[in-house]
Order: C-alpha cells, then structure tokens, then sequence
C-alpha cells in the first residue's frame, strides 16, 4: 500500500518549515537541532517529498525548501536510506516532474540530478528512458520539466553517459534530443542545444554518429527568433570547430557569414558568444585560407565591437575624472607579483587590454568571466588575427584606422587606441613606417581630458615601448618617459594604475637606457607612495622592483638610496603580519635588496627577523585549529553571543578570531559556516570601521557562498545579512563587489520579516549603492522587489528607499522609467507607487 503521511507529523514539518524561514538566530539553532532529531526517523524524507510534490494547499516557497531539505538530506544521508523511502521518492519525483510551477519543476529537477549523482546512475535504470519517454507529452510543463532534468544531468555526468557501465544510452537520448530542434516552444528548443552542446568537447560516440544531422539542426535555426536558441547554436559551432572542423569545413562560408551577422545581434550575449568564434578560428591551420575573403566585412565589425558600451562607461565611472582621493575598496585588491608579467593580451580573461597584467595562475574564474566581454573578446580576436594574418591585416584596418585615433568622439578615439595597441605584435613591422608620426599622438593623448583615453594610450604605447627603446633617446624615450611619469601621479586612479604598469614594461624594455634618468624617475615614483590608495600601491611595488631588477647595481648609490628606502622601510613597519600586503613588498624589497647588494646592508637584520617571525606564526596557527565541526560550530555560537555582551574585549582580540572565522566560512559544513558567519556580522556591528583590515579575509567567502547553486535558505539569509552588514560599516570596501552579489542579496531577504537584523543589512545595502550606483544598474528590479517586502520600514531606512528610487527613475528619465517598470508584477507596482511615489 502506498505511504500516507501522518497529520501530526506533517504538521510538526510544516511548522519546522515555517520556523527555518525565521532571520531569528535562536529560532534557527532550534531548527537546526530539530532537523537533526527528525533526520534519526527513516520516513521524515517520505514527508518532504510529499510536501514537494503533493501538498499543493502550501505556498510554493515552502514546497520548494522542503525539497531542497530533502536533498541535502540526500547529499549526506542517502545510502542510510531505506529502500522502500528511496523508492518512494524516486517515483514521486517522475509522477511530478510537469508540475505547473516553474519553481517546483526546477527544485524536482535538482532533486533528481542529486540522486542521479549519488547513485552514479545505475541504481536508477529507469530514470533516463522514463525522461526521455515524458519529453513526448502533449502537457507543456512535463516536457519542460523532464527536459531541465535532462539538462541538468548532461551536465552533471556528460562522461558518465557516454560509458558502457549505463549501456550507452546517449545512443537513444541524441537522437531524442535532436527531434526537439524543431519544437515550437523556444524554451524547449532550447534545453534540447543544451543537452547535445555538452557532448561536443568530449566527443561521445553518439554525437559523432549523428554529427552531420546535429550540424543540418543548427543551420535550420540560423535564424530562430529566440536569443537564448541563438546563443546555445553560436556555442556549438565554435566547440564543433575546435573538435569537429572537418565537417564544418564544406560549410565554412555559411558559417562565417552567418557568425559575422550575429557578432553584431542585438543581444551582447548572442553577440559575445559569437565573437568567440573568431578566437578559436584563429587556432586553426585552415584560418588564413578560410577567413582571406571575409577580412573586409570581419575587420570593421571588430573594430566596432571595440568601443565602450553605455553600461561599460557607468560600470567604470567613465564621467569621473579625479578619485585619486577616494579610498579603494578591498575587492578590487589582488595580488600582484612582477616575476609573471604578461604582456600581450590574452582571450583567457584577464584585464589584457587595460594595462593589468594577466596572471594565468589566478583561477579567479568568478572575476575573470565577468570582466569578459564584448570588448575584450573583440580585441582579443583581433589580437590573434593579427598575429595570423600580420601586415596582410593592414590594408583593410588602416583606412578606418585614422577616422577612428583623431575622431572628435573620446569613446571612438579611445577604441582606435585599443586596436592600435591589439594589433601591436602581430602587425609590427608593417606598423613601423607610421610609428614615427603616430607615437608623439599617441603621447599627446596620455594629456587627453578624458581618464579612460589616457589609460588605453599607456597601455598602447607599452606594447610600442620596444620599438621606442630601439630609437635615439631623445626622438621618443625622453619624451614618453617624461609623461608617462606625469601619468604615474595622475588624478585618476585607473590612469595612475595603467601609467604604473605601462612604465614597469618600459622599464623591462630600456633597462641601464634609465639610468640617466634615475633621480628624476625615484622622485616620481616615492611621491606616489604619498598619493596612492590601496590598490595602485601594490602595482607602484611591482614598478620598483621591476626599476632593481633593470638597472641592477646602478641603483646602489646614496642618493638613490635615501630616496627610495625611507618610504619603503615606513610601509614595512605600517604592515601588520596579517596583512597581505607584505606578499607584493617582501617581492619588491627583494628585488631591491639585489639591485642594491651591500647598499642594503642596514636594512638587513630587520627584514630578515620579521620573515622569520612570520613563517613561525604560520606555522603555529596551523596547528591550533579545531577539526572539529561541532566544536568549532559551538565556539562560533559563543563568540556571536559574547560580541554584544563584551565587545571592547573582543575588539582587541579580532586580529586573532577574524582570519579563524574566515577560514570556516566553508559551506560543506553547513553548521559551523551559519555560525561563523552570523558571528562575523555580530561582531561588524560592534566594531564598525574598525573591520576594514579584515574585509579583504572574509568577504570574498560570503560572495561565493550567496551565489552558490543550493545554499540552504537559513545560511543564505545569514550571509545576506552580514555581507549587508559589512558594508554598513565598509562600504568603500564592499560596495565595489554590489554587482556580484545583489541579485542573491535581494531574493535571499526579501522572504524574511521586518526586524533589527533585517534593517542593519538594508542600510548598508543602501550605503553601499550610494558608493557604486552602477553596481546594482543591470539588477535594479531585484532591489525594488527587496524593498517591497518591508513591511514597515523606520522613518529614516523608508528616505534611503525613496532617495534610491526616485535617483534612479531620474537618471533614467521617465520614458525609460516607464519600460521599465512595465516588467514588475502588478501587486511590486503597486506597492512602489503607494509606498514611495514611483
């Protein structure tokens, strides 16, 4: 007989559902405990999947968080499963998948995708073909639902699928697949690229075996109307070139035309996608042979792709001139070693056109992919041709070339710097005959009134700076050095940023050409030490070392040397232990301490204490850890509580606790990590800005923890409000990173009710959008829906709304404003319009 639920039970479920959705600490430590106890009774699963699946009286929200209890319970617990419990939920799930509920739909599709990876599939046999069967249904939601399932298991175990352990079912599911190309629901259509496109890279059998109707698909959906089809076709004819370019070479003309339309779609993500493709054609042999014809039409539409969007000029403040004065946030801080540099650009990600150096070490995927776009690509694909193509490049550049470097508009000057600067290593020689008339331009543009056109101009001319060193001093040396040194103290810290590494690759070029310049260089450089915030400070340590390490000994003299010492030995003893700085400083003080070789023997015997100092307070720190969750969850318990009852004491002791609370903001410990981060909040609103020294240790764990894939909903709203609370009392610190973390921030918040904790994080939200507007620009809806949900808001917190508000229907004039808010569901409209006038 079928299970039933038992009332009593599911009511002590409901209300254990209930509580979990509660901001209030004790409440979520009893929760906590409670699940605990419950988990010790083999069918309280069976009772979450019915309230997933069958209890369509409660609120979505509520169904949706008992499934994804249910799956953590499944993340940790279910080979304890019983049989006949697995069994259960397993047949829930498939008999449910069409639910008409979106959010439903998806939460069963994780739950599935995590039993699936549990059991590596094969204790499940029938999953796929009963997935594959349902994908037939004439209901919407089933195939729809079914299909997200599919996907997210094809992305989940693409390898897995493709082995004989499941008797190769791709053989059946590819083919399926490549039916719905044709579905008359974009959704679908969809979901079905998705599924095959995982396939590609790996190339499973089954791909291969039906590559040419795989192919026939795509082009029959060249020009689907929906842009997330065309983004899915674009990313699988640039992996089909990278594996299978043999059978898109008969069709390479098409392909190229049709690629070229979409590099210039409407949708950047299309467009984005797109690009790509001239980047992975560029690896290919046959790339010259295929792309000769098109470099006409190719070349322009590049260049165009160069320039700064609207959004790109906000996101930078690209209307701010001087902030030289304006503190750096931790976020935008990492760290820098001038032993990697790279100089060309490179399509990995990394800030290659601005004049930041590319560490390929870093795995800062998060960054490094949201820095990626259409501009970047664009120059980066031209980079490459360049480097394929060489002066043959040259013919169809040139001419848009000088319309672009003396056009009246700074967006489309600075793109022609851009390109100028991309196509530097691989056009260099044909480059060299206009070089002489264009490096005093491009001199005279590190003066241009606009930030963002003297950036790109140091940038550009270090990729210039070998061919300057190989010229007489004075034609061009002299004068680039002299202004590039003006740049080095420029008021613009993006300016000062790119002057500082711009100079560094000069440096690397003329090395002993310097020396005759060295005093006026040192003055330059220490009066920087003076004007840099944060960030540009570290990159002014890589330009010194960088200065040792090319003029080696000639720096050893006692000028030189009581000029340059005195600032660094000061930053030296400001730099507590903890502090990361030390990493980028001990780099350049040992490069220094080489240049200068006996002349650095007075600073010796300090230096080389402190190193040993730290190596053994490492060390020791090591060892003391607890590797105990449960007493590490309870100690973080206690220091919460114990902020609010003695916090001067604990204010002295933060150097200690803080880097042991950052080091378990591990959300594999789910616990210990809600703990440690609600004590991180407790103890921000305590110390205030006294937390400064250790944003740059715990904020980077809360941004990856909020926008993690399943977080459970309590740890959620715990990092909400502390990383709110943080930026209270840093927002200089923290508001930089808005844009990575404001979309989760608003949908973890705006389910929990009115309450002190609720209104300290919404301050510092608005604190922080009052520093970095743009950071919150492209998800502005999700901040008025976040808003709405306040019940009752103080007098105070209810102005910072409106003000936040009725700024941004301003900035946007009410047209604008209008489209806008023609997307917000009716009752968020009404709400705004009664609550704050919008």
């Amino acid at each position: 007989m079928e299970w039933q639920p038992d009332e009593q039970g599911l009511q002590q479920v409901l209300q254990l559902l209930k509580d979990s959705q509660s901001p209030d600490t004790a409440t979520q430590r009893a929760v906590q405990e409670k699940l605990e106890q419950l988990n010790q009774f083999p069918d309280f699963n069976n009772y979450l999947i019915f309230v997933l699946t069958s209890l369509k009286s409660e609120d979505e929200p509520t169904r949706s968080l008992s499934g994804l209890i249910l799956k953590n319970n499944v993340k940790a617990h279910y080979q304890n499963f019983p049989p006949a419990v697995a069994d259960f939920i397993k047949r829930e799930c498939l008999n449910n998948i069409g639910d008409p509920s979106p959010l439903i739909r998806a939460t069963i599709g994780i739950l599935i995708t995590t039993i699936a990876s549990k059991g590596e599939l094969q204790t499940w046999p029938e999953l796929l073909p009963q997935l594959c069967n349902l994908l037939n249904s004439e209901d919407y939601n089933t195939c729809e639902g079914s299909f997200g399932a599919l996907q997210k298991i094809c992305e989940d175990s693409s390898e897995l699928l493709d082995s004989d352990a499941l008797n190769r079912p791709l053989n059946i599911m590819i083919p399926k697949f490549l039916q719905f190309f044709k579905h008359c629901s974009p959704k679908i259509r969809s979901h079905a690229i998705a599924c095959v496109n995982q396939f590609i890279i790996g190339r499973a059998q089954a791909l291969m075996d039906n590559i040419d109707t795989f192919i026939e698909s795509l082009f029959a959906l060249a020009g689907d109307e929906d842009c997330e089809v065309r983004k899915n076709v674009c990313r699988a004819l640039v992996m089909l070139l990278e594996v299978r370019i043999d059978r898109l070479i008969p069709h390479m003309h098409s392909i190229i035309q049709y690629m070229l339309q979409r590099t210039q779609d409407a949708d950047e993500n299309v467009a984005l996608e797109a690009c790509e493709f001239w980047l992975t054609l560029a690896e290919q042999p046959i790339c010259k042979e295929a792309l000769s014809g098109h470099l006409v039409q190719l070349i322009p539409i590049l260049v165009n792709g160069m320039k700064y969007s609207e959004i790109d000029i906000i996101l930078l403040k690209g209307d701010v001139e001087e902030d030289d004065t304006v503190p750096d946030s931790e976020q935008d801080i990492k760290p820098r070693f001038h032993k990697s540099r790279t100089v060309t650009l490179q399509h990995e990600g990394g800030e290659g056109e601005e004049g930041e150096d590319i560490d390929e070490d870093e795995d800062d995927d998060d960054d490094t992919l949201s820095d990626w776009n259409l501009r970047k690509c664009s120059a980066a694909a031209l980079d490459v041709l360049a480097n394929v193509f060489r002066d043959d490049l040259l013919p169809h550049l040139l001419p848009l070339l000088k319309g672009l470097l003396f056009h009246p508009d700074w967006v489309i000057k600075e793109s022609g710097i851009l390109v100028l600067g991309a196509i530097a290593e691989g056009c260099m020689q044909g480059m060299v005959q206009y070089l002489p008339e264009l490096i005093p331009h491009l001199i005279q543009c590190l003066c241009d009134k606009k930030a963002l056109v003297r950036s790109i101009a140091c940038w550009t001319l270090s990729r210039y700076a070998h061919w300057v060193v190989s010229q007489p001093p004075d034609a061009h040396l002299k004068p680039l050095m002299t202004e590039l040194l003006k740049r080095i103290l420029d008021g613009n810290k993006r300016v000062q940023e790119a002057a500082c590494s711009a100079f560094a690759t000069l440096e690397e070029e003329a090395c002993t050409e310097l020396v005759p310049y060295l005093s006026f260089i040192l003055d330059t450089l220490v009066f920087a030490f003076g004007k840099y915030q944060h960030k540009n400070l570290l990159i002014l340590y890589d330009a010194i070392g960088t200065l040792a390490d090319s003029v080696g000994h000639h720096l050893n003299q006692p000028e030189y040397i009581q000029k340059l010492m005195p600032p660094l030995i000061q930053k030296w003893n400001e730099l507590k232990d903890e502090d990361k700085d030390l990493f980028p400083l001990l780099e350049c003080l040992s490069s220094v301490a080489t240049a200068l070789q006996s002349g650095f023997l007075p600073y010796c015997e300090p230096v080389y204490q402190r190193c040993v100092t730290l190596v053994q307070k490492t060390l020791a720190q090591a060892m003391v850890r607890d590797t105990m969750p449960e007493v590490r969850q309870s100690s973080f318990a206690l220091l919460g509580d114990l902020t609010t009852g003695c916090s001067l004491k604990l204010c002295v002791c933060s150097a200690e606790f803080m880097p042991i609370l950052g080091t378990n903001l591990n959300p594999e410990f789910i616990s210990v990590c809600n703990n440690a981060t609600w004590a991180i909040g407790e103890i921000c609103m305590q110390m205030g800005v006294e937390m400064q020294p250790y944003v740059a240790l715990v904020l980077p764990h809360l941004v990856e923890i909020i926008n993690r894939p399943n977080t459970p909903k309590t740890l959620l709203e715990n990092t909400a409000i502390t990383i709110g609370r943080l930026g209270y009392v840093c927002p200089q610190e923290v508001a930089p990173m808005l844009q990575q973390f404001i979309r989760p921030w608003c949908t973890s918040l705006r389910n929990i009710r009115d309450n002190e904790e609720k209104d300290s994080a919404f301050r510092g939200i608005c604190v922080m959008i009052g520093v970095n507007p743009g950071g919150v620009v492209q998800d502005f809806i999700f901040f008025c829906d976040a808003v709405a949900s306040w019940v009752s808001p103080k007098d105070d917190l209810r102005d910072m709304f409106c003000k936040i508000l009725h700024g941004f229907k301003d900035q946007v004039g009410e047209e604008n404003w209008q489209q806008f808010s023609e997307q917000f569901p009716p009752i968020l409209k009404e709400r705004l319009s009664a609550c704050y006038g919008v």
